[in-house]
């Protein structure tokens, strides 16, 4: 009896084992410096850190006029399928999912402000994703992010960050429309603005003792006190998916090919491409995925997977699809290897049972969280050289007409014309290369004649 216990405790030992040594063969675990346990930890913390936008995702899309059922099992099936592509393809410990900022834009600018349907908005998400990964087959996308200006790289990503904070305290109620100063202070009597609030002190005092999960703690506790006050009403928490048929290739290709779309798919482009560079630099760093001569191990296939991810993503419907800074939270708990990566995309993919909890998150929650969201994007004015006019004022430009014309293609155009125009005229017209010249061109066009 103690002989066939025996065996069948070598037989388990020797089956771990095998298992293992495949896990390591493919993903290089021990070249990493990292074990099966570690990495399933980090996916799981990686997970935590960024589950939040599969409950804010379909609140945002929802305004586009979009199914939020549909939305919300597009967002998990898009986020699965990028990051399962990311870990398998280029074995990086990387999440990704639909970016915040670039969904807004979609469904208040894009579909609300422009008057073009979620079809043809997708339509242009698909274009601008087709030109990203052709440019991360050849050496165009390093001359792009060569070219641009450090400066209006960071404008970009604080702009969008402004963009955010504005549509967040308007959906809290925070900020209102006024008649005679354009806006003004909301009502903070009424609980969404007050709730709201509540949601980003929540989050902000969270991530500042370094809770991960702090954004999707803080979505949860505020739909909680408003179920406690009755504003909220309970669905459940477990069900079946909704159908995603309602957004299932329903993306519109040639009617994204009007000219008028043409800002809109460059918008979508040059920030999910710098959004994406950033993360994925960062993300190497933290990793220990820089060689001795510098160059980054995977640095390509993540680039590319990460630029393919958004095509797809547009066949469920989703926008944007891009690499997470908050990867860096399981990049923190050791997760080193394309493990991580497969363990966040099989989360994502349990959580669309959790439809009923997606479908109760109220709209005063998601706005706290993009209020949060907002702040921390704009910590990138920091980067900038305000000594230099020349440098700031079209950073400035770029950031703040973002949320003042609700459009972060308008932010993107004005900005790189400022940008040109200053340098030509104070004799630096060396600093501006010759991709500048030519969007700037194309801007200028774009304002006279459309």
């Amino acid at each position: 009896m103690e002989n066939v216990k025996n065996e069948s405790t070598n037989q388990k030992a020797l089956s771990q084992s095998e298992s293992g040594g495949l896990l390591d063969k493919w993903f290089k675990l021990s070249a990493h410096g990292t074990t099966v346990k570690t990495e399933l930890v980090a996916g799981l913390t990686t997970f935590i850190t960024m589950a939040y936008i599969i409950f804010v995702n379909p609140n945002i899309m929802a305004a586009s006029g979009m199914d939020a059922g549909a939305v919300f099992v597009a967002t998990c099936i898009g986020a699965a399928v990028a990051t399962l592509f990311m870990g398998l393809y280029a074995n990086w410990p990387v999440g990704l999912a639909p970016g915040m900022g670039l969904n807004a834009f979609f469904a208040f600018t894009v579909v609300g402000e422009m008057g073009y349907s979620w079809e043809i908005a997708l339509g242009a998400v698909f274009w601008s994703g087709v030109i990203f990964t052709a440019m991360s087959f050849w050496k165009i996308r390093e001359w792009v992010l060569d070219s641009i200006p450090e400066s209006l790289r960071y404008a970009m990503t604080a702009g969008v960050g402004l963009f955010l904070g504005l549509i967040g305290l308007k959906t809290a109620g925070i900020v209102v429309e006024s008649p005679a100063t354009l806006v003004t202070l909301g009502d903070f009597t009424k609980p969404s603005a007050l709730l709201a609030a509540v949601c980003f002190l929540i989050i902000s005092i969270l991530v500042h003792r370094k809770v991960f999960g702090a954004v999707l703690i803080g979505v949860l506790s505020v739909t909680l006190i408003g179920l406690f006050m009755g504003i909220v009403e309970f669905n459940g928490i477990f069900a079946m998916p909704p159908s995603i048929e309602p957004t299932f290739l329903k993306l519109d290709i040639m009617g994204a090919l009007d000219i008028g779309m043409i800002t809109v798919i460059l918008a979508f482009l040059f920030v999910n491409m710098f959004d994406t560079a950033g993360t994925l630099m960062g993300v190497a760093e933290r990793a220990n995925l820089r060689r001795p001569d510098g160059s980054i191990e995977g640095l390509k296939k993540s680039l590319k997977a990460d630029s393919a991810s958004s095509v797809i993503g547009t066949f469920v419907g989703c926008p944007p699809v891009t690499s997470y800074v908050e990867s860096a939270a399981g990049v923190a708990a050791g997760g080193r290897t394309g493990l991580t990566a497969i363990t966040v995309a099989l989360l994502f993919l349990l959580s669309m049972f959790l439809a009923p909890l997606a479908g109760m998150i109220p709209p005063y929650a998601t706005a706290g969280a993009l209020i949060f969201v907002a702040f921390a994007m704009m910590s990138s004015l920091a980067k900038i050289e305000w000594d230099d006019f020349t440098e700031m004022a079209p950073a400035a430009v770029t950031a703040l007409m973002m949320p003042l014309t609700f459009s972060i293609a308008n932010g993107i155009a004005m900005g790189f014309v400022t940008y040109t125009v200053l340098k030509m005229a104070t004799g630096h017209p060396r600093d501006v290369s010759l991709s500048v010249y030519a969007l700037s061109a194309i801007f200028i066009a774009k304002f006279v004649f459309m």
